[in-house]
């Protein structure tokens, strides 16, 4: 019962520790054992054994084989001392791969009480019994190959001349080995997460070179100190920007400007500012942007930019109501003689007047309306529509309009302003016409 509670107490202070299993498949052991030997005729209990010996190859999915020898002593009774040994192959499943390893064995060996007589062989017959055993085990480490081993097992024989069933407690150490580590870091390739690289334990076999915490694997700075909030990179200037991402990395900024400040906050950082202690605009470098008319829209922005207009008119004055009143009544209509475009001395002068108020308001477009009466036809008309409304357009630009302000269309005969039917109509009808729908535009 000693022996039990012993073995007992054991395994309680190994609760939370590893050993042979895929990472170091093979085991070898050496340790002792105490043998407790069951019957009737037996009436001393508790005997004494060493060496106690295992070898041992994992194979897959929790299960090891292997062979085991020992030596000790056994007093069935009081006057009788046998010499004790056993020989036996075995079976072990892991019960899990975690940080203990609580197994399970079983095997078939034999087991040999000798009285001290010479007989033949190593195990005579008439001392060995074939024995069947089971047992529950577990393996504690102390390093990463060095185990503690504990185990306890039933032995049975159904050869009762010479031989006994017993209880057997085995407690020694066991070195696991096989596991390959090509850096020599003490970190087996299979748990290496860098197995070429010699590196710490406490990074998985992965180097930390310049010694910031954080392995290189993880570190996008792996040879300067940095801070885990950067992945390893450092921060100079400590404005949460590393400095491989920091266009000023020694002066305090921003995430929004690549960790540059911007001094006037106009949104463009100093470092790409040409005015950096003026506020200015993003399309201008950040400098302030020119404002010739002083009308709140910069020239590069603002169509009229030395005539003072409003912004929701893009920097020009309203519509110019002197300009439209004219082209909107009979004033601005120009007339041609049948199949003419040539102007004469009354258009000039109607020509004279729209030149006038085109100057006035500079910023303005027009397009010059032809059209024709219904005399001929109609592919004809539409050509001759198209010539009187040019002929307008050459006589501006000969006083020196714009022609980008000048935009010419033909109707032809499509739309009469008096029926065709009459001399008098068609004279109307042949024509060149400014009006709201020849659409003044304001730029």
């Amino acid at each position: 019962m000693k022996s039990v509670k012993y073995f007992a107490i054991l395994l309680i202070m190994s609760f939370g520790l590893n050993a042979q299993t895929s990472e170091n498949p093979w085991a070898i052991s050496v340790g002792a054992d105490l043998i407790n030997l069951q019957g009737d005729n037996v009436e001393s209990g508790i005997n004494f054994g060493a060496p106690a010996l295992s070898l041992s190859r994992y194979i897959s999915s929790g299960f090891s084989i292997g062979a085991r020898y020992g030596l000790g002593k056994a007093s069935p009774q009081d006057n009788v001392n046998l010499d004790y040994s056993y020989l036996d192959g075995f079976v072990r499943f892991n019960l899990t791969e975690e940080n203990v390893v609580p197994y399970l064995f079983g095997g078939y060996g034999l087991s040999r009480f000798a009285d001290g007589q010479d007989k033949e062989g190593i195990f005579p017959s008439l001392e060995s019994g074939r024995t069947t055993f089971g047992g529950i085990g577990i393996d504690i480490p102390i390093s990463d190959q060095v185990n503690i081993n504990v185990s306890t097992s039933y032995r049975g024989t159904s050869e009762t001349n010479g031989s006994y069933n017993h209880l057997q407690h085995i407690i020694g150490l066991s070195y696991n080995f096989g596991a390959g580590d090509a850096d020599g870091d003490g970190v087996s390739d299979k748990k290496d997460e860098c197995p070429d690289v010699p590196g710490l334990k406490e990074f998985n076999g992965c180097p930390d070179t310049d010694g910031d915490g954080i392995p290189d694997t993880k570190d996008k700075c792996p040879e300067e100190a940095g801070v885990e909030e950067l992945q390893g990179c450092p921060d100079s200037d400590g404005d949460g920007v590393a400095d491989k991402d920091d266009k000023c990395p020694n002066v305090a900024g921003t995430i929004e400007m690549n960790g540059c400040p911007d001094s006037d906050g106009d949104g463009v950082a100093d470092n790409l500012d040409k005015c950096p202690d003026e506020k200015g605009d993003p399309d201008n470098e950040g400098c302030p942007l020119i404002d010739s008319d002083g009308d709140g829209i910069a020239d590069k922005d603002d169509k009229c930019p030395q005539v003072t207009g409003n912004v929701d008119n893009n920097g020009c004055p309203y519509e110019p109501s002197d300009l439209l009143a004219f082209i909107s009544s009979d004033k601005s209509r120009i007339l041609f003689k049948a199949d003419s475009s040539k102007l004469d001395a009354n258009d000039l002068t109607i020509i004279d007047t729209l030149k006038s108020l085109l100057e006035k308001y500079p910023y303005t477009t027009v397009t010059i309306e032809g059209h024709a009466s219904s005399d001929g036809s109609e592919a004809y008309n539409q050509k001759l529509s198209e010539r009187r409304a040019a002929a307008v357009k050459k006589s501006l630009v000969d006083k020196g309009i714009s022609e980008e302000r000048l935009s010419t269309v033909g109707y032809g005969e499509t739309k009469p302003i008096e029926p065709n039917n009459t001399s008098k109509g068609r004279a109307r009808n042949r024509r060149v016409q400014l009006n709201r729908s020849a659409q003044i535009k304001v730029n």
